[in-house]
């Protein structure tokens, strides 16, 4: 049984968690190089903060986006991190969010996971909870047709994926929120959607990596092993990324803390 102890919001320059890092980097040195970004991943970190700019203009957002906590298993105990996309506190309550984007619905059941688990620990902190997943959709078919019309093209995915609707209907904690005014609920996990459009007209285009093209020009790869670390981990440790994902989640989390 996994358990969770001691948590604490800190800022990215927190000692502690900068030591921390700085060894997770060390560790990563002695690994595979990585390859560059590719469009789609340089992507997300740009909707990520785009629409942390929209987050804010709306309510206030908490400097304090590490959660450092202690993972309790099997008589042993990790200090652990993850990295909040979004934080705001008000009184006794925390309001999360998770900005993802992605071509695959089959992402929120990873990200609904993961946002329980961070709902969890912060209970420790505040009575009241509530996680709301901020999605771009960047090509998750839109219907039956569009599926099938994916699948006969020249690079079809490995796996059929899932349409949007199927994913919804499948997750029962899922709340689609068609405004933000709806978000916010204690229990279950909200979901917000916006288009590659809506991006454009908060970032504007030319502060997008947009040429999407040029990814599909690139050889396909076999996915990194996950490195042994409990940095932004909310699974084992040697568990591989999964391969739908737009963006690589250590990668993208040492760009975030400024190590990469």
């Amino acid at each position: 049984m996994t358990t969770y102890a001691r948590p604490r919001l800190i800022a990215e320059d927190d000692p502690r968690y900068r030591a921390h890092v700085a060894q997770f980097v060390l560790l990563r040195k002695n690994q595979k190089a990585m390859r560059p970004p590719r469009q789609r991943e340089l992507f997300g970190g740009q909707a990520e903060a785009a629409l942390r700019t929209w987050l804010d203009a709306r309510l206030e957002l908490d400097d304090r986006r590490i959660l450092e906590y202690e993972e309790r298993r099997n008589r042993r105990g990790f200090i652990k991190y993850r990295e909040l996309d979004g934080l705001h506190i008000a009184a006794r309550t925390a309001h999360v969010f998770e900005i993802k984007a992605s071509r695959s619905a089959s992402a929120l059941r990873r990200a609904i996971g993961q946002l329980q688990e961070t709902r969890a620990i912060l209970r420790l902190l505040y009575p009241v909870v509530a996680v709301t997943i901020l999605l771009v959709d960047t090509g998750i078919p839109a219907d039956q047709e569009a599926l099938e019309a994916l699948m006969s093209s020249e690079r079809p995915p490995p796996r059929r994926p899932e349409l949007f609707a199927e994913v919804l209907e499948a997750l029962p904690d899922l709340h689609f929120c068609t405004s933000f005014e709806q978000t916010g609920d204690a229990e279950r996990v909200g979901l917000l959607r916006f288009s590659v459009e809506d991006i454009i007209a908060i970032a504007g285009a030319e502060n997008l990596a947009l040429a999407w093209e040029e990814d599909d020009l690139e050889p396909d790869e076999p996915p990194e092993p996950r490195p042994t670390s409990s940095l932004y981990t909310t699974s084992e440790p040697n568990e591989t990324p999964p391969d739908d994902d737009d963006d690589n989640p250590m990668a993208a989390a040492m760009r975030r803390a400024g190590l990469k």
